[in-house]
């Protein structure tokens, strides 16, 4: 499965979903200062994430800034991308399985590596969209 992580700065929780990600196998694409190192512009990081995910470069993608705000703003920019900012794991297991998101939104303020991986576990627990919510999920799709 491929993934694209982006992060406007090196928040611990981002070194560790990098870290993660890796090893569990998946093929990931790094984006922001997990690429350079250095602080990023979140709008740059979000809309090179949220690109990947819509244009089926990746599965799905993860963005960080400090409060998670921003680039999920950003990234539901992209026509294509439906990012959750989630704070815990029952947010990101929902977010999952009623909206349909691809893209996992998460602050590096707020967010523990710890708590990022289980946000991560809830997140990847869902292999598909709740039936009953289709409908509604379609809706945002073909706006």
């Amino acid at each position: 499965m491929r993934v694209s992580i982006g992060s406007d700065d090196l928040y611990p929780v981002a070194l560790a979903l990098h870290e993660e990600l890796k090893k569990r196998g998946f093929e990931v694409k790094v984006y922001g200062a997990l690429k350079t190192g250095k602080v990023e512009p979140w709008p740059d990081v979000a809309f090179s994430v949220a690109g990947d995910v819509a244009e089926g470069r990746a599965d799905f993608g993860i963005v960080i800034c400090y409060t998670g705000t921003g680039v999920s703003i950003a990234a539901n920019k992209i026509r294509g991308a439906r990012a959750a900012l989630c704070f815990d794991a029952e947010s990101a297991r929902g977010a999952r399985l009623w909206n349909d998101a691809n893209i996992l939104a998460i602050s590096g303020r707020l967010t523990t590596p710890y708590i990022g991986r289980e946000i991560l576990d809830a997140w990847l627990s869902v292999k598909e969209p709740d039936e009953s919510e289709i409908a509604n999920i379609r809706k945002i799709i073909d706006k």
